[in-house]
């Protein structure tokens, strides 16, 4: 199968529907990708079809979610790394405005390139660690991560660049109920209420993917 069709079919088993302009995008980011990891460690090596469901679909499993939030609420991607969710979701949903926030310079080199190549507008990348700096004027109504922490990490992590109602998408697997729990005895828990759970199932591997999600109370 080409990737194209792996793309294709991973979609229609996940009812996402995309044009072909997002799906063309997608493309040319995997392809970037393979080209990239060939000198330098991006992803974890694997098939076309292991690495299209593992990264890609995996990433656009929130794409419904974002669908649903107003056009001009900006997302920020905390430790993108080779671009997961962030630049994902940005070549399935051009109009959303998004920070890729990675430290690591190769890293950074290659998501600039990948912008620059697709020529994707709105989206930067942020080259620099999230640092818990409460004097920031950064804010973002939309924050996520795939990989960056655990629940309880995250949230303290990212808690000062997320306004009054924000919302936080934690992306994870099987284990997260064990987050959530260290999450409910901590201070956290004053600050953040537990909004909703998305379950998900990738279509090929048919492993369980998460998207937990919080709401940062009003002060």
């Amino acid at each position: 199968m080409t990737s194209e069709s792996i793309l294709r079919e991973g979609l229609a088993a996940l009812a996402i529907d995309l044009d072909d302009q997002s799906v063309d995008l997608l493309l040319r980011y995997f392809t970037e990708l393979g080209k990239w990891s060939k000198k330098m460690n991006l992803v974890a090596k694997g098939d076309d079809r292991t690495l299209i469901e593992t990264h890609f679909l995996d990433s656009l499993t929130m794409l419904p979610l974002l669908r649903r939030q107003a056009p001009e609420n900006s997302l920020l991607d905390i430790g993108s790394g080779a671009g997961f969710p962030g630049l994902a979701l940005k070549c399935a949903l051009p109009e959303l405005p998004i920070t890729l926030a990675e430290p690591r310079q190769k890293r950074v080199s290659f998501l600039k390139h990948v912008i620059r190549t697709l020529k994707l507008p709105t989206i930067e990348v942020w080259p620099d660690r999230i640092e818990p700096d409460p004097a920031t004027n950064h804010r973002f109504p939309l924050i996520t991560s795939r990989a960056f922490a655990d629940i309880a990490g995250f949230l303290t992590a990212c808690q000062h660049l997320s306004p009054d109602n924000g919302l936080i998408i934690c992306m994870k697997g099987p284990k997260y109920e064990e987050e959530l729990t260290v999450w409910r005895d901590s201070p956290l828990a004053e600050q953040f209420r537990l909004k909703d759970i998305e379950t998900h199932l990738l279509p090929f591997s048919k492993k369980e993917r998460y998207l937990v999600i919080f709401e940062k109370k009003e002060i």
